[in-house]
């Protein structure tokens, strides 16, 4: 199936590792040009340089830290310098520390908002004049699962990543008119640094082992195991797509079953 990417320029965010980079892998396959954005620096460029030499496109690396304030901006207009436009924007954030809600200060609260709501807020607010002018564009949060169905000890990203899907909800009615969809995509159980970073935690917590704690999400799968990266990619990547014109407003998990819900 063609998507319709070829050369179209799309931003991934926190794209370095994990679902950020599985993404702007998928992307790049389906010969999208590629803006790539995360904190460290040097995984980043050998991430870009990875992704640009297997596919044959040009993947522009930019080093940046999105919780700051002026760094989305930042990022979108150097990718405009250098391919003149964004087409697809795949918003992306570490996730915020576990724990109760008693464990997190006030200002371990501003700084979960500012990597998780006003990172979005600011590439979006960069991003879509362009997309409305072309009247064409994508814009792809990804949030988590726990949108749906809360997940214990992640107050943080429950509630932050909550008003990221509200403010998705209202916006793609908004731009709609303008030819720009306005999507969520939900990660559950998928082997990343972000997951092994939480099982570290529960073994922590419980006492038992980080396998265990793997093995007890396995449990809760309809499936049975763990996504893989590339199997989220493969979602984003459709939504990105000319093919996917029609669908806005929606949030979709990808979770091998694990949210129980109807809707």
């Amino acid at each position: 199936m063609d998507l319709g990417l070829r050369d179209k320029a799309a931003l991934v965010a926190a794209s370095s590792s994990g679902l950020g980079r599985a993404v702007a892998d998928e992307l790049a396959a389906e010969g999208a040009q590629l803006v790539m954005c995360a904190r460290r620096a040097a995984a980043l460029r050998g991430a870009a340089t990875a992704i640009a030499e297997r596919h044959q496109v040009e993947a522009l690396a930019i080093a940046a830290d999105l919780a700051e304030e002026g760094e989305p901006t930042r990022v979108v207009n150097e990718g405009i310098a250098r391919f003149g436009r964004i087409d697809v924007l795949v918003t992306n954030a570490g996730g915020p520390p576990a724990g109760p809600f008693e464990s997190h200060d006030e200002a371990a609260w501003r700084a979960a908002v500012r990597l998780n709501l006003e990172s979005v807020l600011g590439l979006v607010r960069a991003a879509l004049p362009g997309m409305k002018e072309r009247r064409w564009g994508r814009i792809i949060n990804v949030t988590s699962i726990a949108v749906k169905q809360p997940i214990d000890n992640l107050i943080l990203s429950n509630s932050i990543r909550a008003a990221v899907t509200g403010f998705a909800r209202t916006l793609a009615n908004e731009v709609a008119p303008f030819g720009v969809t306005v999507n969520n995509v939900m990660p559950g159980y998928t082997r990343t640094e972000r997951l092994e970073e939480l099982a570290e935690y529960i073994a922590q917590q419980s006492g038992q082992s980080v396998v265990a704690a793997r093995a007890a999400w396995e449990k809760q799968m309809p499936m049975g195991r763990l996504g893989e990266p590339r199997e989220f990619a493969a979602l984003v990547a459709f939504l990105a797509s000319e093919r996917a014109g029609y669908i806005t407003g929606t949030s979709i998990p990808v979770d091998g079953g694990w949210v129980r819900s109807l809707l």
